[in-house]
């Protein structure tokens, strides 16, 4: 049309780091090479080697990716709650909507672990995901900090139990390969707030 501006292609780091998501967590970081990355986003393997040093560098970024994924989801769910309690549910809100995302194969748990699980204990990329859950423990700890404000403690030890609720229901959803596991959980975390 004239007057308007063709969209701006995609830069190659763009469709590289979506094809790498859809790959890696429909297939694994093991059982994905180069080769079918670079099929899937349809460019040269040179772009890949002009974008990323190594597949290390790229499973790094697709994990960094993954973690700010879910920070938006959770933002999104946190703009929406009101007070504490209805913040810390927000964190379970925000696994539920990643469970319930449409995947090309299927819900398969937490991509973050997921790849965590096929990577050498020294690797960069388990660090990026260690992170990642001490984010999320840390994030509960804050709200539960301000519904228990004169027990620093309880709410410490009450955000680390609600993370290990978190994780174990994820851990069965992506088993069973749908998120009714972390709704439980989620039910399971507003019941117990309301006794606080």
């Amino acid at each position: 049309m004239p007057g308007r501006a063709a969209p701006r292609p995609r830069p190659a780091r763009d469709k590289l780091l979506a094809a790498a998501a859809r790959r890696f967590y429909a297939d694994g970081v093991a059982a994905t090479g180069i080769d079918t990355i670079t099929a899937e986003a349809g460019v040269a393997k040179m772009s890949l080697y002009n974008n990323f040093s190594s597949k290390a560098e790229l499973v790094a970024a697709y994990l960094d990716a993954r973690h700010e994924e879910w920070l938006g989801l959770y933002r999104a769910r946190l703009d929406q709650a009101e007070g504490p309690r209805a913040a810390a549910l927000a964190v379970f809100d925000a696994y539920a909507d990643h469970a319930s995302a449409a995947y090309e194969h299927g819900f398969r748990g937490c991509g973050l672990l997921n790849a965590a699980a096929e990577l050498p204990a020294e690797d960069e990329g388990r660090t990026v995901v260690r992170r990642h859950k001490e984010e999320v423990e840390q994030l509960l700890a804050g709200h539960l900090a301000e519904l228990l404000p004169e027990q620093p403690e309880r709410a410490s030890e009450l955000a680390e139990h609600l993370a290990f609720l978190l994780e174990g229901s994820m851990a069965r959803a992506g088993l069973e390969g749908d998120g009714a596991r972390v709704q439980r959980a989620r039910a399971l975390a507003a019941t117990l707030l309301d006794t606080l």
